[in-house]
């Protein structure tokens, strides 16, 4: 029997993000469907969600981690007071900064995010947290740090929305033609990232002191199919 563990192809959304047009910014985070753009109603479909699952207002202060190149988040500015997007890639940063920054209330900063949650000197300053279609990308260790520095450290975050998670219970729907492997399921580093089912993440947020509630896109949103939305409250 070979002792040699399966091969799966590893992801960069920075290294993959500069192989697209500067414009492209659908493309660069890959929210796609079969290469290529989802469609208007798709964004405003997540949006929506967002903004209703959180409850956002006027005078909200929003943290928003893995927040990719700012194409998704600045349709929400109209939506809070201030907002601060947090991610590791420098190159999908720069993007942010270039065509959606608006200082000094809707800034973007390249760092990741646990390094960055661990560093905040005003934690105090954020009403409401996001994370959409990112937090599958954190190793097992970050997401478990960075749930847990959010609920003791930023203890006026009421409401983190946790956007796009892939199910693991779902995971056949998603991969019709082979059957991944437990490694890959796991692993940060893959275009899907880690996938879990709600009782694994519940689980998971628990740990760290949150509440969980999940819900499901409509079905004629383009992932509903094979992922979930998760709300976390005090």
């Amino acid at each position: 029997m070979s002792n040699e563990k399966p091969f799966y192809p590893k992801f960069s959304y920075d290294a993959h993000a500069r192989t697209c047009a500067e414009d492209d910014f659908l493309g660069q985070t890959r929210r796609t469907v079969q290469g290529l753009p989802v469609s208007d109603d798709q964004i405003q479909m997540i949006t929506t969600a967002i903004k209703s699952g959180l409850k956002m207002r006027p005078d909200d202060v929003l943290l928003e981690l893995a927040c990719g190149n700012g194409a998704l988040s600045h349709f929400i500015f109209d939506s809070c007071q201030e907002y601060l997007g947090v991610d590791v890639s420098e190159y999908l940063i720069s993007i942010a900064k270039k065509n959606f920054e608006k200082p000094p209330h809707y800034k973007y900063l390249m760092q990741g995010g646990a390094e960055y949650m661990r560093q905040e000197s005003q934690p105090e300053r954020f009403s409401k947290a996001l994370c959409y279609a990112g937090f599958q990308f954190f190793s097992a260790d970050q997401a478990a740090e960075i749930l847990l520095i959010l609920f003791n450290k930023f203890k006026n975050v009421q409401t983190f929305f946790i956007g796009n998670l892939p199910d693991k219970e779902r995971a056949g729907e998603f991969y019709k033609t082979r059957q991944p492997s437990i490694e890959e399921l796991l692993d940060c580093s893959t275009a899907i990232g880690i996938w879990r089912t709600q009782d694994e993440f519940t689980r998971l947020a628990e740990l760290a002191g949150w509440k969980v509630s999940f819900s499901i896109m409509p079905t004629e949103f383009h992932a509903s199919h094979y992922r979930y939305d998760a709300l976390l409250s005090r």
